[in-house]
């Protein structure tokens, strides 16, 4: 074959390789842009949030000192148990180093509440030191959340959720609970491949298969534990990840 022959086909060959390193590339950079426009976003309905909260916090003093005036305690009591829990939600959720994670944090909880869902977060550790990208950490997260808000709109009654972020000597830890229907021991690894649901509607199938990748990509690892009472989602980061 003429040699000049094949130098043009390498030169295809390596364009055509340099044209799907770039797709791929422009594919990545394009998930990361989106993933980050959206924390933008919570982190501004964050901060609204607590701008919020300081502007309400001298009407909240007036009320309150009234009703003391007034001995009026049983309504001071009743008065103030909305107004903590709410100011106490938005305390918890900032704990982090990580001011995406914050803002998704706050973002679910109104997800949830709108869902009629109890959603508590406890934060034991401010992740400073995890080497995961912070939105493909929102996203493990917010498939976890998006998941088990699912799960309890078929349970009647009260409807319950709890993130444990913490540490250990080895680990980040997350942890999160929900007092929804149990998964069946057949389903617990399979909930994780691509497309499977037990939903009928388009959609459903993704989530959790975006979880594993992810884990997979940072070398995490996710433990499923279930019964009647509680379902519980816990994923792993080793302190020294290799990517």
């Amino acid at each position: 074959m003429d040699i000049s022959l094949i130098f043009c086909l390498l030169v295809v060959v390596v364009l055509m390789l340099c044209l799907i390193w770039i797709l791929i590339m422009h594919e990545k950079l394009k998930r990361q842009y989106e993933a980050l426009v959206e924390s933008f976003y919570q982190v501004q309905e964050l901060n609204g949030e607590l701008r919020g909260q300081r502007h309400d916090y001298l009407n909240h003093l007036q009320i309150v000192y009234g009703m003391m005036e007034l001995q009026e305690y049983e309504e001071l009591h009743d008065y103030l148990e909305p107004v903590y829990k709410d100011m106490m939600k938005v305390g918890k959720a900032i704990r982090t180093s990580i001011p995406a994670v914050n803002a998704l944090l706050m973002a679910k909880m109104g997800t949830a509440e709108a869902n009629g869902t109890d959603f508590y977060v406890e934060v034991k550790s401010d992740l400073k030191n995890l080497k995961v990208e912070p939105w493909e950490l929102c996203k493990v997260l917010s498939n976890l959340i998006d998941n088990a808000i699912t799960a309890l709109q078929e349970k009647e009654g009260e409807k319950k959720m709890t993130l444990d972020i913490s540490e250990d000597r080895n680990y980040y830890l997350f942890s999160l609970s929900n007092n929804g229907p149990a998964i069946p021991e057949d389903q617990r690894e399979t909930i994780f491949r691509q497309g499977f649901t037990t939903k009928r509607e388009e959609g459903h199938g993704m989530g959790l298969y975006i979880v594993a990748g992810i884990l997979k990509m940072y070398g995490g690892t996710v433990f499923v534990d279930s019964d009647e009472k509680e379902t519980v989602f816990t994923v792993r980061f080793a302190k020294e990840v290799k990517v």
